[in-house]
């Protein structure tokens, strides 16, 4: 299955630069299926059920001096007995639910003496990831990287109100001039633009030289859809670590499209407003307002607010679609696609495939060719923290995730 997965399904294209993890529990580890599968771009998460028998340390000996990356899940819960595999261990996995916070200071402080890279994982609250920081864990999963939480009294940072009010320009189609004028006032927004069109123009063989012909070249749709994922690339204050916020975003934005065009192909307009629901879907946890508030500002189509508010429309199915795939579990999946009865399962899988291929900086294959990522063992890409920078790649721009389609 796993050598399927990541041979024919593509899924070894749309992990990009990073790398997946993969769980493997007992009759995998000692299988003969893990040495087919690429070594430079998964990691072998030891399901805490294998036990630490001779056999399992020859094992896992044998597929460290492969090349594999070995990462034991639930590490803290019983430190001494990963000890015969622990000069094979790359990235410990703690489970912050399994310890507390004296236990936690004594894993890590154990553990920062060796050259590992230590992950927290179920980091569900801006508490564990700044404790965890603090304690010198380099990479974090967790719900909180993607969950709303709700700020009493936040207000938008300037940068972000700048973005709003262009944005609503934008989506109630206003005259070129207010959103020429508008953008004059904010430098950033304006040269931003002007260096997004001068990029585009270059195929056109000309130089962009003004906000109008900028507008004018890009045109409304592009400008929207940069309007949408600049705003999370905006610098907020008390934020430490770097937001996986722009990559979920435009992947959600991506997949939502390529399904809705999927599932009505006679509507022209259900992959651009599929797109916009996916993008917006977010702004509730980047903002740390309700979505009904954030869309009270936009003058956004009334089938997207329903969409996102009430899970309605042609989109609102999609979208729960969209999480359950995020989230995993494959019971959710099966009935969030039972409510989506124009999608098959190799249409989604070809789908969330292609989106995160282009998430990661990849060019999308050709329609006939597309690769699919198997529910069953999607992999999932660990987020980097503030100490793995230096070794991290480039974060992604805005511009890197753009299309002119």
């Amino acid at each position: 299955m796993l050598s399927h997965v990541f041979g024919e399904l593509g899924v070894a294209a749309a992990l990009g630069p990073r790398k997946g993890f993969v769980n493997i529990d007992e009759a995998l580890l000692l299988g003969d299926a893990l040495e087919f599968l690429p070594k430079n771009q998964i990691v072998l998460e030891l399901l805490e059920t294998v036990p630490i028998t001779p056999r399992v340390v020859d094992r896992v000996h044998e597929l460290r001096a492969a090349g594999f990356t070995i990462a034991p899940d639930d590490f803290a819960s019983d430190v001494d007995s990963y000890t015969p595999i622990l000069d094979c261990v790359a990235i410990p996995k703690v489970d912050l639910l399994s310890v507390d916070d004296t236990a936690l200071q004594e894993v890590a402080a154990r553990l920062r003496q060796l050259p590992l890279r230590l992950l927290a994982e179920k980091v569900d609250s801006r508490e564990q990831a700044e404790r965890c920081m603090a304690l010198g864990f380099d990479l974090f999963q967790g719900y909180y990287f993607a969950r709303p939480v709700m700020i009493e009294g936040r207000k938008l940072v300037p940068s972000e109100i700048a973005l709003m009010q262009v944005l609503g320009l934008v989506l109630s189609d206003a005259e070129t001039r207010a959103i020429e004028d508008l953008s004059k006032r904010h430098p950033d927004l304006s040269l931003n633009l002007l260096r997004l069109s001068n990029s585009v123009g270059v195929a056109a063989r000309r130089e962009i030289t003004s906000l109008r012909q900028a507008i004018t070249l890009l045109g409304r749709r592009q400008i929207q859809r940069w309007l949408q994922l600049l705003l999370y690339t905006c610098d907020r204050a008390g934020t430490s670590f770097p937001s996986p916020l722009l990559e979920l975003a435009a992947t959600r934005g991506r997949l939502m499209e390529l399904l809705a065009e999927a599932a009505f192909p006679r509507r022209r307009d259900a992959g651009e407003q599929a797109f916009m629901v996916g993008i917006m879907s977010l702004m509730d946890t980047l903002l740390g307002m309700p979505l009904a508030q954030v869309l009270d500002g936009l003058a956004a189509p009334a089938e997207v607010r329903d969409a996102l508010v009430g899970r309605s429309g042609t989109s609102g199915p999609l979208l729960d679609l969209v999480e359950c795939l995020e989230s995993g579990g494959g019971a959710a999946i099966a009935d969030a696609l039972a409510a989506c009865p124009s999608l098959e399962a190799e249409t989604v899988n070809a789908a969330h495939s292609a989106a995160l291929f282009r998430a990661s900086g990849g060019i999308p294959p050709r329609d006939d060719a597309t690769p699919s990522a198997s529910v069953e063992q999607r992999p999932q890409a660990a987020l980097r923290g503030p100490a793995q920078r230096d070794q991290a790649p480039a974060p992604q721009s805005v511009q890197g995730l753009f299309s002119a389609r």
